[in-house]
């Protein structure tokens, strides 16, 4: 019932704001409320900061996060929604809820066939995270789509109560080719509050996609741009938290025996072979 789309675009304009003292204040207080742990950052002090979103999207020092050897690695810090394989075009959202690949990736039958009793995992991201998404292997970019969508939020109670949720909200669909693994996409999905989603190879200011926000579907081929990511090499960012979708096709990943649905992860950490 709530107006999700005027609450989002406020909440990106009040972000961006610079503020000085009265920014800071903000930081101080998002850090003492949510206990984020700063000595990670790699600017420590609160008050260098001029916006909350240059805060928000704050980087790691370079040894924070090791990366595993591992053939996949987690592209987030955050906990484990739900992952597993995907049966007959569906994906498990929550008990009693499912939604199609198909309908993830926008209607695209092309690219959802190739995932066909293949694999995928959902990552969310609490407001406390680290909120740069890497790459979970190596892979060259093929294509990006925007797709407007509601605004829900994609807490886990949420999850649990509205269908199709990841396949409803707003949604950026990045696709990747692996010389090793195959097709494999990264869906970075919005949320109530999100203001922006920013990839790193966008054209656009800061890379960011939205705002503003288009009422149609939006498409950028780039298979003749030869973009390569390597491993753990950041691919886009949230500005204000929310949740990664993760496609893989079938018998390209066996996830982790630790994994498990709320267990917390951390960027670099093998997610699977």
């Amino acid at each position: 019932m709530l107006p999700k789309q005027a609450i989002t675009a406020l909440a990106g304009k009040l972000a961006n704001l610079q503020c000085g003292s009265l920014t800071t204040c903000v930081i101080r207080w998002f850090i003492k409320r949510y206990q984020v742990n700063m000595s990670e950052a790699l600017n420590a002090d609160p008050a260098s900061y001029k916006s909350f979103n240059d805060f928000f999207t704050r980087p790691l020092k370079s040894d924070a996060r090791p990366i595993s050897t591992a053939p996949f690695i987690c592209p987030v810090d955050g906990a484990i929604s739900q992952f597993g394989a995907i049966e007959q075009n569906q994906l498990f959202q929550a008990k009693d809820h499912l939604y199609s690949t198909q309908m993830l990736l926008a209607d695209n039958k092309v690219l959802s066939e190739q995932f066909e009793n293949g694999h995928f995992a959902c990552l969310y991201l609490s407001p406390k995270d680290y909120h740069r998404i890497h790459m979970p292997c190596d892979g060259t970019l093929l294509s990006m789509t925007y797709v407007p969508g509601d605004l829900f939020s994609v807490n886990p109670t949420t999850a649990a109560n509205v269908p199709n949720l990841f396949a409803r909200n707003e949604r950026v669909v990045c696709a990747f080719q692996s010389e090793q693994h195959g097709t494999f996409v990264l869906v970075l999905v919005g949320a109530t509050i999100v203001g922006s989603m920013a990839t790193v190879w966008h054209d656009a200011l800061g890379g960011v996609i939205n705002p503003p926000r288009s009422k149609q579907i939006q498409h950028w081929d780039y298979k003749e741009k030869h973009i390569l990511l390597k491993q753990g090499e950041e691919m886009g960012r949230f500005l204000l938290g929310s949740t990664v979708v993760m496609l893989f096709k079938s018998g390209t990943i066996k996830f982790d025996a630790s994994w498990h649905p709320s267990k917390k992860i951390r960027l670099g950490e093998a997610m699977g072979s």
